[in-house]
């Protein structure tokens, strides 16, 4: 019998000046969504005024879109910088169940968002019942808990 322990993945590139110029490319699209989503979430954490459910789901938001480039990207850079195309059989588990877990749950957060923008244009009078800030850490809740039982389901 035999078993896989890892997986060789396709280069970019086989010429290692190209690689090194995609190392930098990813590394510096890396710390732009870095720095852009840290300071969303700085922000909205930090501004009492900025408590409210659009910006509650836009924190969420960013923690998602944090998650989902620190899942596949840094991998991607160093294999760009260290020439190599092995990744472990756990590891694309790993990798996958949580792109998965983050793509999903994003896809549902900006269903919910939306919503919200739909109650504040066409309700506005009971946008304040109909999202509460306990409506808003359920459905936030909830698109977290269907992107994990999704990615479960799928890894």
């Amino acid at each position: 019998s035999s078993s896989i322990t890892q997986f060789l993945l396709l280069a970019f590139t086989d010429t290692r000046e190209l690689q090194l110029l995609t190392f930098w490319l990813f590394l510096g699209i890396y710390l732009a969504a870095l720095l852009g989503n840290g300071l969303i979430i700085t922000a909205v954490a930090c501004d009492h005024h900025l408590h409210s459910p659009m910006y509650f789901f836009l924190l969420n938001l960013s923690l998602i879109d944090l998650g989902s480039i620190s899942t596949t990207l840094p991998k991607a850079m160093a294999n760009s910088l260290w020439d190599n195309r092995a990744i472990s059989y756990p590891g694309c588990a790993a990798q996958l169940f949580m792109l998965l877990f983050l793509v999903v749950a994003e896809y549902f957060l900006l269903t919910v968002m939306a919503y919200d923008r739909y109650v504040a244009i066409c309700k506005p009078l009971h946008y304040g019942t109909l999202l509460g800030s306990r409506a808003c850490v359920h459905m936030a809740a909830a698109t977290w808990g269907s992107g994990f039982l999704h990615a479960v389901l799928h890894t």
